[in-house]
C-alpha cells in the first residue's frame, strides 16, 4: 500500500518553512549591510593612510580636484616631485565601495574626507542609503 503526504501535512511544512525563513532571512540580509558599512570604513583608512603617506612625501595632500587619483598616478610631476614610480596604493586601480560607486574625496584647506554614497549613489539618505564619511569610521 502507497502512502503520500496529505494536503494538510504539505500545508503544515510549507507554513513551518514560512516562518523559519521569514525569522531568517531578515537577520542575514541586515548582517550583509553591516558587513558592506565595515568594509566601508576598512577600505576608507587604507585610502586615508596612502592619503598620509603622500602628504609625508609631497608636504601636503592632493587637491581635491586632483583627487584620490592622484595616489595612483602624479598629477603633476612638477608640483610632486618625490611621487614613488608605483604610486601610493598596492594596486593600479582605485578600489569602489561595496555597492560600486567610486569614493568621493574632499580635502578642505588640508582636512580632508572620504566619503561614500551608499547603496543608492546619492547624497543623503537612510539604511543602506545612507552616506558614510572617514570620520565616522575613525569614531
Amino acid at each position: 500500500m502507497k502512502r503520500g503526504f496529505t494536503l494538510l501535512e504539505l500545508m503544515i511544512v510549507i507554513i513551518i518553512l514560512g516562518l523559519i525563513a521569514g525569522l531568517v532571512l531578515p537577520n542575514v540580509l541586515g548582517q550583509s549591510e553591516r558587513a558592506k558599512e565595515k568594509l566601508v570604513c576598512v577600505q576608507m583608512k587604507n585610502l586615508k593612510n596612502a592619503l598620509d603617506n603622500f602628504k609625508l612625501e609631497e608636504g601636503s595632500y592632493p587637491t581635491t580636484q586632483e583627487g584620490l587619483r592622484a595616489l595612483i598616478q602624479n598629477p603633476n610631476p612638477q608640483k610632486y616631485k618625490n611621487y614613488p614610480q608605483n604610486g601610493f596604493l598596492s594596486s593600479n586601480k582605485l578600489p569602489k565601495d561595496p555597492w560600486g560607486h567610486p569614493y568621493i574625496y574632499v580635502n578642505n584647506n588640508g582636512k580632508i574626507d572620504i566619503i561614500s554614497l551608499g547603496a543608492d549613489g546619492k547624497e543623503g539618505g537612510e539604511g543602506e542609503n545612507k552616506d558614510i564619511r572617514l570620520s565616522e569610521c575613525q569614531e
